[in-house]
């Protein structure tokens, strides 16, 4: 089933609501889970609440980055504030990997302290409700990400995904740890959850560093801005194209090779219609064409064009 993408103003009201929502159920989680860490002295539980403590702080920086990103262009940040989105991603990864290591080295202990575990009910009560709002939350981001496109959000949501998982070991942990009185078993389930957060901190870095790197547009979206530039029989052929993702804008560029007996207004009137089709498939987009007169174009100069004019004569 398709989704309508959302606009720019969709995009920013719903992912700064997500946010709160984040913030909110973090908050909720790390006192719970701690409250109940202590009064059950299990290493699961801790894990899990050492998680959501990062998650807090997480989603705080999400929140902030979020609104910034979605600051309008300025004198200093011409193609605007998107990026910081990445960045918090890059942190939300840092939080991660330092959260795994102190969990692991609290399950670590454990085990050499062969520490037993005390209120096992309230501990496997916490981490039911811990599943039920993460579940929640997951699939709120998971809806509104098949609508816009956020880094931040999608490394939350991530994250969350992990939680999800970890709780399950937790649970897991804890009740094989009741159940078969063996207390190793809470604390072999901690290690476990460390190494799941370490993949997911991966993740998140890789979706940061792409949108940092200027990555292109996956494949499908780069030859759908094309059909729809060349929907119009005036539009010789499409070249050059550049695009980019800079939290929740895209910035689509390229170059087409127009009748060079147009007029100026013309010229104009075709690629304002290019760009209002494009703009229906990607409404939060920044879009720049260049028309080059069929058959009277010269080579563009610049450090990236004679290399981008090469690279597209194989792509495109």
């Amino acid at each position: 089933m398709s989704h309508a993408r959302l606009d720019l103003n969709e995009t920013t009201t719903w992912t700064r609501r997500l946010t709160w929502l984040s913030v909110g159920v973090a908050a909720i989680l790390t006192v719970v889970k701690v409250w109940a860490s202590v009064r059950s002295g299990s290493v699961a539980v801790l894990a899990s609440a050492a998680d959501s403590a990062i998650d807090l702080t997480a989603s705080g920086a999400t929140f902030l980055a979020v609104r910034y990103a979605a600051a309008p262009p300025d004198r200093e940040h011409r193609f605007g504030h998107g990026k910081m989105e990445a960045l918090a991603s890059l942190l939300q990864a840092a939080l991660v990997v330092v959260s795994a290591a102190l969990i692991a080295q609290e399950a670590a202990h454990s085990l050499r302290a062969h520490r037993i575990m005390t209120e096992e009910g309230l501990a496997l009560g916490v981490m039911v409700v811990s599943m039920i709002l993460t579940t929640i939350l997951v699939t709120a981001q998971t809806q509104i990400l098949k609508r816009a496109h956020s880094v931040a959000v999608a490394a939350d949501r991530a994250h969350y995904a992990t939680d999800l998982g970890s709780n399950i070991l937790a649970l897991a942990g804890v009740a094989a740890a009741t159940k078969l009185h063996l207390p190793a078993l809470d604390a072999i389930s901690g290690l476990l959850i460390a190494a799941i957060l370490v993949w997911s901190a991966v993740s998140i870095y890789r979706q940061a560093s792409d949108q940092l790197l200027d990555h292109e547009l996956p494949e499908p979206d780069r030859q759908r801005i094309i059909s729809l530039a060349l929907e119009d029989p005036a539009m010789g052929d499409v070249h050059q194209l550049r695009t980019r993702s800079a939290g929740p804008v895209t910035h689509i560029q390229f170059h087409a090779t127009l009748d060079p007996g147009l007029s100026l207004e013309a010229a104009h009137r075709i690629m304002i219609a290019a760009e209002t089709r494009i703009l229906k498939a990607f409404p939060a987009a920044d879009i720049l064409i260049h028309p080059d007169p069929r058959g009277r174009a010269e080579p563009h100069p610049g450090v990236l064009g004679g290399a981008e004019a090469h690279m597209e004569d194989s792509l495109v």
